[in-house]
């Protein structure tokens, strides 16, 4: 098959890595790629949310197949305009990926779902929703109802902090257009971890599961980013957990979706929280998760490509996935200042030697090249992923890797995998 990767982080990366692996991939271009990708694909320079050239790009190189990374192409609706023109699309509708390309229509369907969640209050009004925060108090998360990159959730500690949000959110328009409403929600307490299953109408394979690192520095501390790191599996959830997770939120949610008209056809991932009273959807995405796709890809013995096609293809019982028992565990490093303003085109050097570690595997997101020279070109720059009998192995590989990096301009949290750790 010839296949196209639309994408350019760490997760496409990922994904390139692993289906090139496949004795069914022929062709695999990605666009628009980056320095990394360029080494297992032909990068094609057409941005990920360009609908229409991305659509003309499978047609003209007659791509069989195409797997959509980011979640702003699935909500502009690339996976319908390439069934429109008979190509193969792994990836939901525009409607069905409404369920991550709005807090408020997630937060409406769980409950109609009877899944659980957060208690919340939905607003499009800066004075309603403040008059809101002085009647419940804090702490309580606010959250742009639209795509934010993963920086639209922030977490208010006390009410100026949140009075703070809801202006930096509806009146400053720091998300554009994603801002125009917000959810306010119960802040709750607990363990986080990530979960997902590939899915075709209501019927839905389970993965294995994941924990991320939202917090930019150690400790959990600063503010929220698309994540600086992750490990598989998450040891909260057990076999019986995963169990429940499926009977009681997945299932439920695709049920809803498809009786809504909006079949699901993808990755659904689903963010949960383990609280004292019971595990609580933080969010779904529909897609997988970065960096939590790289530590997933790390452990997958089974073809890629033959999973992804059987479920665009709705032959679900035709996926057996088997997984190495080693967890994995990926760094992400960023550009100094993410996830605010950072500066574009430092210097990278010694990704050779780093990648001789070892059991480490390493997967470029905002990076392009230069002559011979490797320049940041983002804000997650690079994910520094390894794979070990134990996860203290994996973290004490994936330092090692990281020490060797070059980069001044660059950090990374020295943490990634504590929660693992501790319980070991």
């Amino acid at each position: 098959m010839d296949v196209l990767v639309v994408g350019s982080g760490g997760r496409e990366h990922a994904l390139c890595w692993a289906l090139r692996r496949s004795p069914l991939c022929g062709r695999l271009l990605c666009a628009p790629g980056n320095a990394g990708i360029a080494k297992v694909a032909d990068c094609v320079a057409v941005a990920a949310d360009d609908i229409a050239a991305l659509v003309e790009l499978a047609r003209s190189e007659r791509i069989d197949f195409v797997v959509i990374g980011p979640e702003a192409p699935l909500v502009a609706g690339l996976a319908d305009r390439l069934r429109e023109a008979g190509i193969l699309a792994f990836g939901p509708s525009a409607r069905a990926a409404e369920i991550e390309g709005s807090k408020i229509f997630m937060k409406e369907l769980c409950e109609r779902c009877g899944v659980p969640t957060a208690a919340y209050g939905r607003f499009d009004e800066p004075d309603e929703a403040k008059a809101f925060i002085r009647r419940h108090g804090a702490p309580l998360v606010v959250k742009a109802d639209g795509l934010a990159a993963g920086k639209g959730v922030i977490v208010c500690h006390n009410e100026n902090e949140a009075y703070a949000a809801i202006d930096h959110v509806m009146i400053e328009s720091a998300f554009g257009e994603a801002g125009a409403q917000v959810v306010i929600e119960d802040f709750l307490i607990g363990e986080e971890a990530s979960f997902f299953a590939l899915v075709h109408g209501e019927q839905a394979v389970p993965l294995v599961s994941a924990q991320d690192h939202k917090a930019a520095f150690d400790g959990d501390q600063g503010p929220n980013t698309g994540g600086m790191g992750a490990y598989s599996p998450a040891p909260i959830i057990t076999p019986a957990v995963a169990g429940e997770i499926m009977a009681k939120i997945i299932r439920p949610v695709i049920h809803g979706l498809a009786e809504d008209g909006r079949p699901y056809v993808g990755v659904l991932y689903a963010g949960l929280m383990f609280t004292h009273d019971g595990i609580k959807v933080l969010e779904f995405n529909a897609r997988f998760g970065d960096p939590e796709c790289q530590p997933l890809i790390l452990r997958l013995k089974s073809d890629l490509l033959a999973a992804l096609v059987a479920c665009a293809e709705g032959r679900m019982e035709d996926i057996a996935l088997d997984w190495y028992p080693d967890p994995a565990l990926v760094v992400v490093m960023a550009t100094q200042g993410y996830p605010g303003h950072y500066a574009r085109g430092s210097l990278i050097e010694g990704l050779e030697e780093a990648a001789q570690v070892p059991g480490v595997s390493i997967f470029h997101a905002g990076t392009r090249r230069e002559g011979d020279r490797l320049l940041a070109d983002g804000g997650r720059v690079l994910g520094v992923a390894a794979r070990a009998p134990t996860v203290p192995r994996a973290q004490e590989l994936a330092y090692s890797a990281v020490d060797r990096i070059v980069w001044p301009d660059g950090f990374c949290r020295r943490d990634i995998g504590w929660r693992a750790i501790g319980r070991s």
